[in-house]
């Protein structure tokens, strides 16, 4: 036979009422003897019965047991005022963030030309005078940049003019000959007398 659950509300009947808390308060006590033996914790355990008795079970000194709970609820609330007021200031930044993100955005549509229809003559001055201001930005930029591809070239261009002045020196440069070079010439290119041919004749000499 399945047997129901009992229902969680106060007994009515006094007898029974005491039999239950003696039954469950002896159980409970039991558990908590077990829970500091078996997994080595410090467990304090304090129960008043429905008459004002004390029962209570410690498993080392319910005064230093007291004692800690006391240490850790002291330093566990500032720690979570801390915690409930960095929470309250990351809300605060969040949405403060997300209202300058749609002013920006707001900001943009307007100088790309969109929604200018609820502008005022004023915002639209406003917004003619950043346009420009951006206009002349750009412009001072893109004159520095050109300045600055200006001064390289012409280096580049003064470079290559030195460049070339040294090789074509090099280039009309007339070559002089050693005196090794003259030495390995032949006789008959040193020789100023080699064109006369001279005849030798052997007896009388005729006229």
């Amino acid at each position: 036979m399945v047997r129901g659950k009992t229902q969680l509300k106060r007994i009515e009947n006094a007898t029974s009422r005491q039999v239950t808390f003696s039954k469950r308060r002896n159980g409970l006590l039991k558990k908590a003897f077990e829970l500091s033996v078996l997994c080595d914790a410090e467990v304090a355990l304090i129960i008043f019965s429905p008459r004002g008795k004390l029962y209570e079970f410690s498993s080392s000194s319910m005064q230093d047991t007291i004692e800690r709970y006391r240490r850790n609820s002291r330093s566990a609330q500032p720690m979570q005022k801390s915690d409930e007021q960095n929470m309250q200031n990351l809300r605060q930044e969040t949405a403060s963030l997300m209202k300058k993100i749609e002013l920006l955005e707001a900001s943009k549509r307007k100088l790309m030309g969109e929604g200018l229809g609820s502008c005022s003559m004023e915002e639209l001055q406003q917004i003619e005078q950043q346009l420009e201001k951006s206009v002349s930005t750009v412009r001072a930029r893109k004159n520095q940049v050109y300045k600055n591809q200006i001064v390289q070239l012409k280096e580049k261009e003064k470079a290559l003019l030195v460049e070339n002045a040294r090789l074509s020196k090099q280039g009309m440069q007339p070559q002089q000959t050693t005196k090794d070079q003259r030495e390995n010439q032949p006789y008959a290119e040193r020789s100023p007398s080699s064109d006369v041919v001279t005849e030798l004749f052997i007896g009388l000499h005729r006229s």
